[in-house]
């Protein structure tokens, strides 16, 4: 059975999560962490072994969009990575609206009694998660 892998790309991490094989509910599963944005062959690698690991038959990506629903710098940068991983994997890539995730996700740690200072470690999964999951929802209906 097949997955489905969402990612929240950053400037120096990309969460990630993974859907169970039926497509259900997503669980976050890492953060891969890089010394400099432009540094992606490293994060472009794991993607790939993880893809190949869980079975991953599409990637669903976080695309911020900016609240008036504009794009800026960061949907540019997005792109950029969407089209490097396109050339690292043979599945599909989805975009999809990433709005307000990493606020939801630090309100999530919050409520969970997360520490601050270790939010940090966490926050970029479970907003991918929350990608994920929210696409998940979408896509069932």
């Amino acid at each position: 059975m097949s997955r489905i892998l969402g990612l929240d790309y950053g400037t120096k991490t990309v969460g990630v999560a993974i859907s169970d094989p039926l497509l259900l509910t997503a669980q976050e599963f890492e953060t891969i962490t890089r010394e400099r944005a432009s540094a992606l062959r490293h994060t472009l690698v794991r993607i790939k072994e993880i893809c190949e690991e869980y079975q991953v038959e599409k990637i669903v990506l976080g695309y911020p969009r900016n609240m008036d629903d504009s794009e800026g710098f960061r949907c540019e940068d997005t792109l950029e990575f969407k089209k490097l991983l396109e050339k690292r994997v043979t599945i599909p890539i989805e975009l999809v609206d990433e709005r307000l995730t990493t606020v939801y996700a630090d309100e999530i740690l919050e409520e969970s009694g997360v520490a601050k200072k270790d939010r940090k470690k966490v926050i970029d999964q479970i907003a991918a998660a929350i990608i994920l999951q929210d696409y998940l929802d979408n896509y069932r209906s």
